[in-house]
C-alpha cells in the first residue's frame, strides 16, 4: 500500500484539509491553473499523524509544508501552462524567465537576472541569518519541432515551432512553487540560512547550468536539490550519460544545378557524405555509445547547389573521455567529407555536459519525503484522458494505468546501466553534493520529446505531477535546514565519489553560452 491511500476519512467538522486516497481527488484543469486546488490533501502518513494527535514538532512542521506547497498549486498550474503556451526554446526564453522572476520577486525573493552571461538565467535568493545555503534548481526552456494541443491526439499546433515535450514547463513552476513554501516555512520557524532558486535555461543542448558552475554560482551552496518530468514517481539515484554538442558547417560554391552544375560544390553534399561516415563508425565505438544528428541547414532550392550546410551532432556515453574521443572522431570524418566535395569546414561546440554524480544519502532522504507524499491521483476525466492518449503510444506504453499512484522502488545505479539521458545538472553535481527525483507527470509508458508528453505537460495531469515534486523537494530542503548532520553525510559521500584530485573543467571550456544555438548557422556566442 503506497503514500497516499488507505487514510482515514476525517470527520465532517474536521480541520481544513482532507485525506488523499481513493475517491479523494483534486478538480481537473486541462487549459488553466485556476481550479486546481481548492482543499488541502494530505497523504495518508501526514494524515494519519494529524487525526492521532501522535505528530511530533518536525512531523507538524511537514505537515504545515505540505499545507503551503498546496497553497501554492493553483498558481503552480497556472504558471506551467503559461509557460507550456510561450514555448520558448534554449536562451530564447524571455517571457518564460519573467514569469518565473516576477512570482519570486512577488514572494520576497531577491533576484539577479542575466547571471553567467545569460540573458534568461536568474538566481532568486531569501537569506535569515547564517547556515546552510540549499539550491533548488529550476528549468524552462521548450524543444523545436514538438507544439500539440493539450489532447490525448497528435495535434500539432499550426505556426508554433516548438513546444513542451520534456515538461519543463512545469519542472520551472514546481521549482519555484516549492522555493515559495520553504521561504513561507522559514520565515514563520524562524530557520537559518540560505534558500536559493536558480533560473537555468537552454537545458536542452545549451549547457546552461555549465555556465553558472563554471563562473562560481554554486562555490558556497551546501545542498543543490532538482527534479525533471517524467512518467513515474522515483527517487532512485544514478549516473546520467555525458554529452558532447557539435554543429558542423559546411561552406562551397552556389551555381545552377542545371545550366551549370560543375561551377558549383555543393556544401549539402559535404553533409550527407559525413553523415554517411558517421553512420559506418556507428559498429566501431564503445557499446552504450549515442550518436545522433539533425540537419539544421541544407540549402533553399533544388535547383541551386548548395553554398551552406549545417548538421547538429550529439555524442553520449556515461564516460566523458569516450564522448570527447567519440566527437574527435567525427571532427576528422567531417574534415574528410569536405575534401571529398572540394568544400570547407569549420565546427563549434556549443554544449558539453558531465554525467551525473550520485549521492545515496541525499538519495535516502528524498526517497522518505516522496513516499510521505505519495503518488499522483486522477480524477475520472484525467483517467480518460490517460486511457485515450495510451491507445497512441507503442504497444501501450508498456506501463499500466495506474501506476502514476504509486513510488517506484528505491535504487543506486552507479554503473549506468538504466543511464539513458543527459542533462546540465550533472555538472552541479560535481562541485556541490546533488539530489534529484521524477514525478509523474506524464500518462505512464509515455517517453520524453513526444508529443505525448507535451500533451500531458499542458493540462492538469502535468500539473499534479508538478504538486508531488513541488513538496518532495521542499520536505528535502526542510531537513537539509534542520539537520545538520544530513549535509555533514553528504558532502563526506560527495568528497568520496568525487575523489581527492578532482578538478572541474567545464567541458566547454572558456567560450561564451551559446547564446543563438538553436539557430541555423548562428554565431553560437550570440555576440
Amino acid at each position: 500500500m503506497s503514500p497516499g491511500y488507505g487514510a482515514p476519512t476525517p470527520l465532517t467538522a474536521g480541520p481544513p484539509w482532507q485525506c488523499a486516497g481513493p475517491g479523494r481527488t483534486i478538480p481537473s484543469v486541462f487549459h488553466s491553473g485556476a481550479a486546481l486546488m481548492r482543499t488541502t490533501y494530505l497523504p495518508a502518513t501526514a494524515c494519519l499523524l494529524a487525526l492521532s494527535g501522535t505528530a511530533t514538532a518536525a512531523d507538524t512542521q511537514k505537515t504545515e509544508i505540505l499545507q503551503l506547497v498546496d497553497q501554492e498549486a493553483p498558481q503552480l498550474a497556472d504558471t506551467a501552462h503559461k509557460i507550456w503556451g510561450f514555448a520558448e526554446v534554449g536562451y530564447q526564453e524571455a517571457k518564460s524567465s519573467a514569469l518565473l522572476q516576477q512570482e519570486l520577486k512577488a514572494a520576497g525573493f531577491e533576484v539577479a537576472a542575466g547571471v553567467a552571461g545569460e540573458p534568461t538565467g536568474f538566481i532568486a535568493s531569501f537569506k535569515n541569518g547564517p547556515g546552510p545555503v540549499i539550491a533548488i534548481l529550476a528549468e524552462f526552456d521548450a524543444l523545436p519541432g514538438l507544439a500539440n494541443e493539450a489532447a490525448p491526439e497528435h495535434k500539432p499546433i499550426p505556426g508554433q515551432p516548438a513546444g513542451h515535450g520534456c515538461g519543463h514547463n512545469i519542472f520551472g513552476a514546481a521549482s519555484v512553487a516549492s522555493g515559495i513554501a520553504v521561504k513561507a516555512w522559514m520565515i514563520k520557524h524562524n530557520v537559518k540560512g540560505e534558500l536559493r532558486v536558480y533560473g537555468t535555461p537552454a537545458e536542452e543542448g545549451g549547457s546552461g547550468k555549465v555556465y553558472m558552475v563554471r563562473d562560481g554560482y554554486f562555490k558556497d551552496v551546501d545542498v543543490a536539490i532538482h527534479w525533471h518530468p517524467g512518467d513515474a514517481n522515483s527517487a532512485a539515484q544514478g549516473v546520467s550519460l555525458s554529452n558532447m554538442a557539435v554543429k558542423f558547417r559546411f561552406h562551397g560554391t552556389a551555381a545552377h544545378a542545371a545550366a551549370a552544375p560543375w561551377r558549383g560544390r555543393s556544401a549539402l553534399d559535404a553533409v550527407e557524405i559525413f553523415d554517411v561516415a558517421a553512420n559506418f563508425m556507428r559498429e566501431h565505438v564503445p557499446d552504450k555509445t549515442r550518436i545522433h544528428y539533425v540537419i539544421t541547414s541544407g540549402g533553399g532550392a533544388p535547383n541551386v547547389v548548395p553554398d551552406f550546410a549545417e548538421v547538429f551532432y550529439y555524442t553520449r556515453r556515461v564516460d566523458s573521455k569516450v564522448v570527447v574521443d567519440t566527437m574527435n572522431r567525427l571532427k576528422r570524418a567531417a574534415q574528410g567529407a569536405a575534401m571529398a566535395t572540394d568544400t570547407t569546414m569549420e565546427n563549434e561546440q556549443v554544449g558539453g555536459v558531465y554525467s551525473l554524480l550520485p549521492n545515496d544519502t541525499l538519495g535516502r532522504v528524498m526517497d522518505a519525503n516522496l513516499r510521505l507524499v505519495g503518488g499522483v491521483h486522477w480524477t475520472a476525466e484525467e483517467k480518460a484522458f490517460a486511457e485515450t492518449l495510451s491507445k497512441a503510444l507503442p504497444a501501450g506504453g508498456g506501463k499500466a494505468i495506474g501506476s502514476e499512484s504509486q513510488v517506484e522502488p528505491y535504487g543506486l545505479d552507479l554503473k549506468g546501466d538504466a543511464a539513458n539521458a543527459s542533462t546540465d545538472s550533472a555538472d552541479v553535481s560535481w562541485v556541490v553534493p546533488t539530489v534529484g527525483m521524477r514525478a509523474a507527470t506524464w500518462v505512464p509508458g509515455t517517453a520524453a520529446h513526444s508529443w505525448q508528453a507535451t500533451a500531458a505537460s499542458g493540462m492538469s495531469i502535468g500539473a499534479k505531477g508538478g504538486v508531488v515534486a513541488a513538496k518532495s523537494m521542499a520536505l528535502t530542503a526542510a531537513d537539509l535546514f534542520t539537520k545538520p548532520d544530513l549535509i555533514k553525510q553528504a558532502k563526506a559521500e560527495f568528497a568520496m565519489r568525487r575523489g581527492p584530485d578532482f578538478v572541474y573543467a567545464a567541458m566547454v571550456g572558456d567560450r561564451k553560452p551559446a547564446l543563438d544555438y538553436r539557430k541555423a548557422g548562428g554565431s553560437g556566442a550570440g555576440d
